[in-house]
């Protein structure tokens, strides 16, 4: 789903638009305030689920809504989503040098985002405070009890929730 403008260079129309519906989830959800560094890493982690699960480039207005349930369950607590975003860059990579076409815009700015979600820590409430046996109730979430977490961690979360806000 690239463009090329009139200079023949290629315009980054999937990233772009992953990340305006991110956002637009994020903003209608109304958890966290725009100008927060909070609200990046939950625009930035929606916008790359949005990003790497569309698998044919055809991301569009109508499909938004049928997608929602496959992006509530790649951002759901327990899902692996780490390990699959290593694993989609990795084939969209493949499929890259496949096409001889040299690095993708749209991946560019999406492997950039990954880098400051893996990269960038924020001091956080702490949404893990440990787990129970079973047979004891879970302990109360302590919202006092902050640590640093990569921001990753923190976006799934919001944008798990925007999403079911939505």
């Amino acid at each position: 789903m690239n463009g090329t403008s009139d200079g023949g260079l290629a315009v980054p129309m999937a990233w772009l638009y992953a990340e305006y519906i991110a956002d637009e989830l994020l903003r209608t959800g109304r958890l966290i305030p725009a100008s927060t560094l909070e609200f990046r890493a939950g625009r930035d982690t929606l916008a790359l689920t949005i990003y790497l699960s569309d698998a044919a480039g055809e991301l569009s207005g109508i499909r938004v809504v049928s997608q929602l349930d496959e992006w509530l369950s790649l951002t759901a607590y327990g899902h692996p989503w780490r390990d699959w975003v290593h694993t989609r860059f990795l084939a969209l990579g493949e499929e890259a040098r496949e096409r001889g076409r040299g690095e993708d815009p749209d991946l560019e700015l999406a492997r950039a985002a990954w880098r400051w979600l893996d990269h960038t820590e924020l001091f956080a409430t702490n949404l893990d405070p440990g787990r129970h046996d079973g047979a004891d109730t879970p302990p109360a979430l302590d919202e006092n009890a902050r640590v640093w977490t990569p921001a990753w961690q923190l976006g799934l979360p919001l944008g798990h929730l925007a999403m079911h806000l939505f």
